[in-house]
């Protein structure tokens, strides 16, 4: 018969290979900062402008798999819980995508993408 200590590990270990002990520990971070979260003090109201930023950011955390980070910007910053539309959030930043979406370019210089020119500046030129 398996001892305690055996079947915790194997237990740990399938709920690791399955990723649910990432998704288990990122719910208890966000439900120990609501629990923290300071109620008496409330947020500004989301703006457009922050709704939009917040919702890039979302996307980015989602594209990289950072799905538990995502659920927590998501939990603090009082985003809504289902995604913009990610045509709606294009047209709404004036971005053009190309058919693969890989690639984003803004109209303000069509022929090249945002990426790109970053990708050639030197690091201390890619502050706003």
């Amino acid at each position: 018969m398996a001892t305690v200590a055996e079947l915790k590990a194997v237990l740990k270990d399938t709920l690791e290979k399955r990723g649910a002990l990432a998704q288990i520990k990122a719910r208890i971070r966000a439900e120990v900062f609501n629990a923290l979260d300071d109620q008496s003090e409330p947020r500004p109201p989301l703006s457009r402008e922050n709704l939009l930023i917040n919702e890039l950011i979302r996307e980015y955390l989602e594209y990289n798999k950072y799905k538990y980070t995502a659920s927590v910007l998501t939990a603090e910053s009082g985003q809504p819980e289902v995604p913009l539309d990610r045509e709606f959030l294009a047209k709404e930043l004036n971005i053009v995508e190309d058919s693969s979406g890989k690639s984003v370019k803004y109209p303000e210089y069509p022929s090249k993408s945002i990426f790109a020119e970053l990708s050639k500046a030197e690091p201390w030129q890619t502050s706003c």
